[in-house]
């Protein structure tokens, strides 16, 4: 696990992502995009689903990556009407404001910083050594590549593997103790979580969240 409190990290509030959608949830990121912005947050990711009758998940965080509940509520005021004009998405839908969790997906350079010495598992979009999956430990970036100590090296077989960020499909953290415990003392270092919080409640899409969820019900056309 790393050691201390990384909150002094360089992540400026329009990073890029480098790990993007694609099809209608790529439609909906460029519109709900700029106004998360002007909020003072930036978008994680969005991502649609199936999920009671169809679901529009948009999770949020603020650059030091909390994102609270009050923070939820005003992101999804807001976001609701310009989709409501803009109107991407040809069914009735529920949009669920959401904060990226303890579990959470990485999709800037700075995530893989935040949170090197954590176990993640990645999904590539283009193989890198003749596989797409990976799963180990995060040793941070040099450029735009996450450095990953994988877990499953056979005897004799380097470790380490270099993957390019832009050709990541998914790349989230594992739920660990350690990592619950990181999670809450940088949330409590950033003042946005209560200093006796004991622990994080499960949100039901199965990962740890780090703030509670706002559903707001959409009926379109």
């Amino acid at each position: 696990m790393a050691d201390g409190i990384a909150l002094d990290i360089d992540s400026p509030l329009d990073e890029p992502r480098l790990v993007t959608e694609a099809g209608v949830d790529a439609r909906v990121a460029a519109i709900v995009a700029p106004t998360l912005l002007d909020l003072g947050f930036r978008l994680v990711r969005v991502k649609s689903s199936g999920r009671n009758g169809y679901t529009l998940q948009i999770m949020a965080e603020r650059p030091d990556g909390t994102f609270t509940v009050g923070d939820c509520e005003a992101a999804s005021k807001a976001i609701a009407p310009v989709l409501d004009v803009e109107d991407p998405i040809d069914r009735a839908y529920n949009l669920e404001m959401s904060s990226p969790g303890i579990d959470r997906p990485l999709v800037r350079v700075s995530d893989f910083v935040r949170w090197a010495g954590h176990l993640a598992k990645v999904e590539m979009e283009v193989p890198v050594e003749g596989r797409k999956r990976f799963k180990g430990v995060f040793e941070g970036v040099e450029g735009t590549n996450a450095i990953m100590r994988r877990d499953d090296a056979a005897k004799g077989e380097t470790s380490r593997s270099v993957l390019p960020i832009a050709d990541i499909g998914e790349a989230r953290l594992i739920l660990t103790d350690d990592l619950v415990r990181e999670a809450l003392r940088r949330a409590k270092a950033a003042g946005r979580a209560p200093d006796d919080a004991p622990e994080v409640p499960v949100a039901d899409d199965g990962h740890d969240d780090g703030s509670d969820q706002k559903v707001a019900p959409k009926g379109r056309r």
